[in-house]
């Protein structure tokens, strides 16, 4: 049994080393009014991904929104700020490139270099390191620790008429690794019990 044991452990280990070093990073947010501090009033509902492949440098960004009350006017990430607390722009400022704005619902996708720093606002590149490196490490941080936020502003609410925090999606590798591990171990369980 012993032997078992270390000889899976080493194959789980082999197995999760490429899983480990994966340069995707997913990350999913859910946008609406309740979400922006101070809350506002708007049926506006939106959804995003983001992907941030840590070798190539770029960010993915995937949007679909609807329903604001008001125009468009721009849309950022921020950071970095507990869930409930307002931060600075993080990213393209006023907007992103290309996002479609004078609008009440729409669709945006766009893949950023994040090694350049037009993929940044001037004053988060200047507060970490005055690099698009120190920018990304900060960014990338703070996106992984909760502490960002996609945010659509609108005329109808200048702060911001939908927001959502960032959250990491788990790999499907990961995933797939945990559900192979939990059978292997009830396998041994009954085998044990058997015994």
């Amino acid at each position: 049994m012993r032997t078992t044991l270390l000889t899976l452990f080493a194959a789980l280990t082999l197995i999760a080393a490429p899983a480990a070093n994966a340069s995707l990073i997913t990350f999913e947010v859910e946008l609406n009014g309740a979400n922006e501090n101070p809350d506002v009033a708007s049926p506006g509902t939106g959804t995003a991904e983001i992907e941030i492949d840590t070798v190539l440098r770029t960010m993915t960004l995937d949007v679909i929104f609807s329903g604001l009350l008001g125009n468009t006017t721009a849309s950022h990430i921020h950071c970095c700020t507990p869930p409930t607390g307002n931060a600075g722009v993080a990213t393209q400022t006023p907007s992103f490139s290309g996002f479609p704005l004078g609008v009440t619902s729409g669709t945006y996708s766009h893949v950023f270099d994040m090694s350049l720093l037009s993929s940044y606002n001037p004053s988060f590149v200047a507060a970490h390191g005055g690099t698009a490196d120190g920018a990304f490490a900060f960014l990338l941080t703070g996106m992984l620790n909760g502490q960002s936020y996609l945010n659509i502003h609108s005329n109808f609410a200048t702060g911001g008429e939908i927001r959502g925090t960032l959250i990491q999606v788990p790999e499907p590798g990961s995933l797939a690794l945990l559900g192979l591990a939990f059978a292997w171990l009830a396998a041994a369980l009954r085998r044990r019990t058997l015994h």
